[in-house]
């Protein structure tokens, strides 16, 4: 892909880019997490791969999205990785880091690819494999400056979402420094929390992006 000319299939026109991060979802808690969560307005949802039996719950939680919804996996660290996902109904690839290889395929396969950046060349090597949005991890460790200099050299238009110790109250100023959108995972979903509980935070996490981009 051209790093001039970013492209963004797979998010459907009006779809909030905030992912749910599910890590360590369980399969018997899947479809009521996915529906709380649905509920609440939230349609990236990523279930990690790095934790027992996250296909199924990647199949559940396909099998019950909303048309506009898309789903996928996190900590993808391989092309069996992308292969499995795909098999399992996922659109969404997510990685802790860039490997272009990983990218170019999953590009290749019509998946929507978010791999993780954490430096300018990490992040031009992840445009020029096909990445059509930038995960800035850990967000912690690069800082707002961090961000806020990255965004100086990338080509314009580029989405770029903090992960890793971004919540409802720090939004804002992220999204100052040049965030367009966000993965929220423990501050929004443990394993065993109320289905419930999921979906108030993920509806306030809503809110706080809205209010963030107000």
């Amino acid at each position: 892909m051209n790093p001039a000319t970013p492209r963004h299939p797979g998010l459907a026109v009006g779809v909030e880019p905030v992912v749910a991060i599910l890590r360590g979802l369980r399969p018997e808690e899947a479809a009521a997490v996915g529906a709380a969560l649905f509920d609440a307005g939230l349609r990236c949802l990523e279930v990690p791969l790095n934790r027992p039996q996250a296909l199924r719950c990647i199949e559940i939680l396909v099998s019950m999205a909303p048309p506009d919804a898309l789903i996928g996996g996190g900590t993808m660290l391989s092309e069996r990785d992308v292969d499995e996902v795909i098999d399992a109904g996922g659109r969404l690839m997510v990685a802790p880091h860039c490997d272009p290889q990983v990218i170019a395929h999953a590009a290749a396969r019509g998946m929507f690819c978010a791999p993780g950046v954490a430096t300018p060349s990490e992040a031009f090597g992840a445009l020029r494999a096909g990445a059509h949005a930038l995960k800035l991890f850990p967000a912690e460790q690069v800082g707002l400056r961090g961000l806020k200099a990255l965004g100086t050299v990338l080509p314009p238009g580029t989405p770029v979402w903090p992960v890793g110790g971004v919540g409802e109250a720090e939004m804002a100023e992220w999204v100052r420094a040049g965030a367009t959108g966000f993965g929220i995972g423990s501050q929004l979903f443990q394993p065993g929390l109320d289905a419930a509980e999921v979906g108030r935070r993920g509806a306030r996490m809503l809110r706080a992006w809205h209010a963030a981009r107000a």
